[in-house]
């Protein structure tokens, strides 16, 4: 117990110092005194997640109509203006792309890049409502370890580098993550519109391509950082780095099973089903999808 006790003691401490170096610009700001609402917030998120797959398992899809679709519009905005106050105030603060250090002042530019990246931390929260969205509508299928290990840790990270580091090197990951947001809820926006929308939603593939890109781009970025020993936090970027070794992995996971394998398995199949037929020897009646009553043919409804 008295080992416990201590271990708590140091990580108090801890981070009684680490809040004591943190930027003092975003103390006051909303969520920002403590990182303890961030991560009951997240907690919940899980359990939610969890919970609500097990409500819904027997009941009827909520359908959810328009609100879908000002949802994603609403991201859409969001996000366009966090990329467009990036890109503006760094360039009229002179930010250097390659290599920039967090200049912990007041001036208009900074406060506004700080501003653009606190709305980004937040914007982690309110996205969280996808998968809440995928499970009230029963779409289970999308709510992968991806999905949520991706959504549940956004969040916390970025609490930690809105706290300490809102600005310099910071700012490349906010401004390519909101640019890929603006197309990635476009194409959630226009598919929440209904079926006859999806003729035009052809190039979902490439919108995966773009978030795989986005994170090969992010570790290059924090490659070249450690190369040229910026004047950004060792730690910080070391810790991103392999972050995005996680996420990049497992989107790689996703892109081959989705666009490789299944396609390979649903030609495999098709072509197995041309002029074919299965015979499943019960009682010398033909079965349809393997299935049989009293020797008689048996067709399932596929949902």
């Amino acid at each position: 117990m008295d080992i416990i006790k201590d271990k708590y003691y140091e990580v108090s401490e801890f981070y009684d110092w680490a809040l004591s170096i943190s930027d003092p610009r975003v103390k006051d700001w909303f969520l920002m005194q403590s990182i303890v609402p961030t991560l009951v917030t997240t907690i919940a998120y899980i359990i939610i997640v969890l919970a609500g797959m097990k409500f819904m398992e027997k009941r009827e899809p909520v359908k959810l109509g328009n609100f879908l679709f000002y949802y994603n519009i609403a991201l859409v905005i969001l996000n366009l203006h966090i990329f467009t106050q990036v890109i503006y105030y760094t360039t009229k603060a002179g930010y250097n792309y390659s290599c920039q250090t967090v200049v912990y002042n007041d001036d208009v530019n900074e406060l506004q890049i700080a501003k653009a990246l606190w709305w980004f931390y937040f914007s982690k929260c309110l996205e969280m409502l996808d998968t809440i969205f995928f499970v009230l509508r029963k779409k289970n299928n999308q709510v992968s370890f991806l999905h949520v290990y991706h959504h549940a840790s956004m969040f916390p990270l970025w609490w930690i580098g809105v706290k300490w580091v809102a600005g310099g090197q910071s700012f490349f990951g906010a401004m390519i993550n909101s640019f890929i947001h603006v197309v990635m809820y476009g194409y959630y926006g226009l598919s929440a519109l209904g079926p006859h929308m999806q003729k035009y939603l052809w190039w979902k593939r490439y919108l995966t391509m773009m978030q795989l890109t986005q994170f090969y781009v992010g570790m290059i970025y924090t490659l070249q950082s450690l190369y040229f020993d910026c004047d950004f936090p060792k730690w910080m970027q070391y810790a991103g780095f392999c972050y995005g070794a996680t996420i990049i992995a497992l989107f790689l996971n996703f892109y081959i099973q989705t666009y490789i394998k299944r396609p390979a398995r649903s030609k495999a199949a098709k072509k197995e089903s041309n002029g074919t037929v299965k015979s499943s020897g019960a009682n010398g009646h033909i079965s349809k999808d393997k299935s049989t009553t009293n020797g008689h043919v048996e067709t399932k409804k596929h949902k």
